[in-house]
């Protein structure tokens, strides 16, 4: 049994995989998870203290108890966001006057035309816009957008930022990607040298601003050129040490990114050696929370997310490590704000930070390699 480790300092709690949308870059809709095998509040009271939890799906707000799994959550961490399409709007706004505290990112692809496309049910970007709207009126401060960027929304995702400055909100952006979770094997943005311009006049808007912030974000948008670019990771991956996932049936996972792999390749449900339960650390009905998290079965885990050659750049495991080391970040946020305000470009060098990770971590050339 390890006893050594570090309690974690974030969380993502995937609630359900059951979801109204039927996106282009993710699968889950077809593999809904059945109400009476999900998670409930109770699951979560062995939940250490922490600084943040993101709330999950599939959509969370298909859950009629979501309300008491918030109330739980809040006794564990002073900051809960969750994510959702904004579909169920009433939903969202009872919520948010229950819990006014609650923080809201509507994910939203593009201008109406485009995000209904790409989320495949007509009138969700008016939905999500109107519900964003109405939490604005009520007072709310934690809301915004989010925005996954693939090949064909990369120009709206610029429309949908300016949107959300006007508007005082968030805006938090992701680049699609393979993973078990998604059931997807065929996200590749193809179009590189037009997505990563997109994402360079982010960084250059997102300098200009006044709010240091916003400097971080350009840098975490500077890790998205990175990653589509298939370069190695420039911060080190710690899922599994300073942030966790559990799934819809309490499983406890490093992430959500995780790849079926057979002989280093990724491979279907079908003909994968590895599998998600591979990765569990343990299940919560089986045992309490710091019981799992420094059991034997987590310290494999963890030698494996080590040893991980992908290259995924998401918040939830990018924020805490930039949290971790954020000499790195913050040294560059600062040299390339004042660049701004002499009119210059930003500097995007993508730095590789060698604070003592295997160095097979995160670099796809080392897993083409073997």
């Amino acid at each position: 049994m390890t006893t050594s480790v570090p309690a974690p300092t974030d969380a993502s709690l995937i609630l359900t995989y059951r979801c109204p949308m039927r996106c282009q870059m993710c699968n889950i809709w077809k593999y809904p998870t059945r109400k009476e095998e999900e998670v409930v509040a109770a699951d979560f009271k062995s939940l250490p203290p922490l600084r943040f939890i993101n709330l999950t799906g599939g959509e969370p707000f298909v859950r009629e108890d979501l309300p008491e799994i918030v109330e739980e959550c809040y006794r564990h961490a002073p900051r809960i966001v969750i994510s959702t399409s904004g579909w169920f709007e009433d939903r969202v706004l009872a919520l948010a006057r229950r819990f006014p505290t609650i923080g809201i990112r509507i994910s939203i692809e593009g201008l109406s035309q485009k995000n209904d496309e790409l989320r495949g049910r007509p009138g969700g970007f008016d939905k999500g816009l109107r519900t964003l709207l109405a939490l604005r009126a009520m007072g709310l401060k934690d809301i915004g957008f989010g925005c996954t960027v693939s090949n064909h929304n990369s120009g709206d995702m610029l429309a949908l930022y300016r949107l959300s400055r006007e508007l005082g909100m968030e805006f938090a952006t992701a680049a699609f990607h393979n993973s078990y979770y998604f059931h997807k094997s065929d996200n590749v943005i193809t179009n590189t040298d037009v997505v990563c311009a997109d994402f360079e006049q982010l960084v250059r808007w997102q300098l200009a601003e006044r709010h240091p912030k916003s400097w971080f974000r350009a840098w975490f948008n500077m890790g998205l050129i990175n990653y589509i670019r298939g370069r190695r990771r420039m911060l080190p991956c710690e899922a599994g040490m300073a942030n966790f996932f559990i799934d819809p049936w309490g499983e406890v996972m490093p992430c959500n990114g995780i790849e079926l792999r057979q002989n280093g390749q990724p491979q279907d449900e079908a003909t994968a050696c590895d599998t998600p339960k591979n990765w569990s650390m343990g299940n919560i009905h089986d045992a309490d929370f710091m019981t799992i998290w420094r059991s034997d079965q987590a310290r494999r885990v963890r030698q494996m997310v080590s040893k991980c050659p992908k290259n995924c750049w998401m918040v939830g495991t990018a924020s805490p490590v930039m949290h971790k080391y954020v000499r790195h970040p913050a040294s560059w946020a600062l040299k390339n704000k004042l660049r701004s305000l002499r009119g210059q470009a930003p500097c995007l060098d993508c730095k590789y930070c060698d604070v003592g990770q295997d160095p097979r971590q995160g670099d796809l050339d080392f897993d083409r390699e073997v």
